[in-house]
C-alpha cells in the first residue's frame, strides 16, 4: 500500500477535524446534549416538547452546510463505485448497526470517546473493525 501523495492532504483534514471536534463540544457545552446525527435525526420522528426547532436546525445545518461550501469552492467530484443494491445494503446495515450500537460513528467516535465512555470505545472498535474486515474481505478476497 501507498500514499498518493498528490491527495494527501493532511492540513485540511486536521481543520475539519478540529471544527468537528469545536462544534461538538460547543453543542454539547451550550445544549448539554451530543452531537450523535442517529439521535438528533431519531428525535424528528418521535418528538417531545419543544425538541424539535433545534433538531432542525441541526439537520438543515448538515445538508446546508455543502450547498453554502459549494458557493465559495469547487465540489469535488462524486465518484460512487458500487450498485444502488450494494448502497441500499449498506445503508439499511449501517442503520441497523446504529440502533443495535446505541449511536453512530459521531455519538460514540467523536463524542463518546472525548467523553471517556467505555462504551463508545468498545462501540468504535466493533464498527472499526468490522469496516477494516469488511474492505479486506470485498477488496482482497472477493476481488470487487
Amino acid at each position: 500500500m501507498s500514499i498518493d501523495w498528490s491527495h494527501f492532504t493532511p492540513w485540511s483534514a486536521l481543520a475539519g477535524g478540529a471544527l468537528i471536534g469545536l462544534a461538538a463540544a460547543l453543542f454539547f457545552l451550550l445544549n448539554g446534549r451530543i452531537a450523535g446525527i442517529s439521535s438528533v435525526l431519531g428525535g424528528l420522528f418521535k418528538p417531545t416538547g419543544g425538541d424539535i426547532a433545534w433538531r432542525v436546525a441541526f439537520v438543515l445545518g448538515l445538508t446546508g452546510a455543502p450547498l453554502v461550501y459549494g458557493l465559495f469552492a469547487v465540489l469535488p467530484t462524486l465518484q460512487i463505485q458500487a450498485s444502488n443494491a450494494a448502497l441500499v445494503t449498506a445503508g439499511l446495515l449501517v442503520g441497523v448497526g446504529t440502533r443495535y450500537g446505541s449511536g453512530c460513528t459521531s455519538g460514540h467516535g467523536v463524542c463518546g470517546l472525548s467523553r471517556l465512555s467505555l462504551r463508545s470505545l468498545v462501540a468504535t472498535a466493533c464498527f472499526m473493525g468490522t469496516g477494516f474486515a469488511t474492505v479486506f474481505v470485498i477488496r482482497h478476497l472477493l476481488n470487487f
